[in-house]
C-alpha cells in the first residue's frame, strides 16, 4: 500500500482525464475482490485512523435496490447514476467523458445499502469543465452522502476517511474487500498531472459507511426511522 501523497491542484487541461485510463481497478482481481473474501481490516475502526480519519458507528443494512442518483451536500453535487461494468480486460468502464455531471456505479458488487463494499466512481473534470466529482479530495471526514434508489429509499453514508493513492500501488483489496457492513466507496482521479503518463498519478478515494436508511413513509410525522449516530 502507499503512503499517502500530497494534494496537488493542477491547472485544468482541455481533455478528460478518465478513471481507467491509468488502469484504476486491476483486471480480474478487482472483481473477485468486491465479491468474495472475508471481513478486512477498516481503516477507522479496527487500524489506527488516517489523517482526519472519523469512527462511525454502522447500522443494520438494507435489502438489495438499483441507485440512481447520488447527492453531496457538502459539494452541492447532485449526479444521476449508470451502470458500469468491467471490460474484457478487467478493467471498469467509466461514465460518458462527455457529461459533466455524470457517476457510474459497478453494478456487478453490491448495491449502495446492502452489505458489503459499493462502488462509485465519477471523472474529476472533462473537456468542458470540471465534472461531478472534481471536489472530491476537499471533502472531510463526518461529510454526507445519499444514495437514492429504486426502492425510494435514501441510504446516507458518512465518510470517515479521504485518501490518496499513487495509481501505480493502488491498494485494491483495502479499497474494494468484502466489508461486514454497509460501506460505499467514492473514486475519482487526484494527484499530480502528467500527459506523458497518462493523466493523474493519483486516485482520491473516499470511504464511507451507512448510518441511516429513510423510507418513503419517513416524510409521514411520527415516522421517521434514523439509525444516524
Amino acid at each position: 500500500m502507499s503512503a499517502r501523497t500530497p494534494r496537488e491542484r493542477p491547472s485544468r487541461r482541455p481533455f478528460p482525464r478518465l478513471i481507467a485510463a491509468a488502469g484504476l481497478i486491476p483486471a480480474a482481481a478487482a472483481a473477485l475482490v468486491l465479491l468474495l473474501g472475508s471481513p478486512l481490516t477498516e481503516p477507522g475502526i479496527h487500524a489506527a485512523p488516517r489523517d482526519g480519519a472519523v469512527t462511525v458507528a454502522p447500522v443494520g443494512p438494507a435489502p438489495a435496490s438499483r441507485p440512481v442518483r447520488v447527492d453531496i451536500p457538502a459539494l452541492g453535487v447532485s449526479t444521476p447514476l449508470v451502470d458500469l461494468t468491467l471490460d474484457g480486460r478487467g478493467k471498469l468502464g467509466v461514465p460518458d467523458p462527455a457529461e459533466r455531471n455524470l457517476a457510474g456505479w459497478y453494478r456487478d458488487g453490491v448495491t449502495p445499502g446492502s452489505p458489503g463494499t459499493a462502488v462509485v466512481v465519477a471523472h474529476v473534470d472533462t473537456p468542458t469543465g470540471p465534472a461531478a466529482f472534481a471536489g472530491l479530495d476537499t471533502l472531510r471526514p463526518g461529510a454526507t452522502v445519499d444514495v437514492r434508489r429504486t426502492d425510494r429509499t435514501v441510504a446516507t453514508f458518512r465518510i470517515y476517511a479521504i485518501e490518496e493513492f499513487e495509481k501505480s500501488d493502488f491498494p485494491s483489496t483495502r479499497v474494494y474487500g468484502p466489508t461486514k457492513d454497509a460501506q460505499l466507496r467514492l473514486l475519482t482521479c487526484g494527484g499530480a498531472y502528467d500527459p506523458d503518463a497518462g493523466g493523474y498519478l493519483s486516485n482520491v478515494v473516499a470511504f464511507a459507511r451507512l448510518v441511516s436508511i429513510e423510507h418513503p413513509e419517513s416524510a409521514v410525522p411520527g415516522k421517521n426511522v434514523s439509525h444516524d449516530s
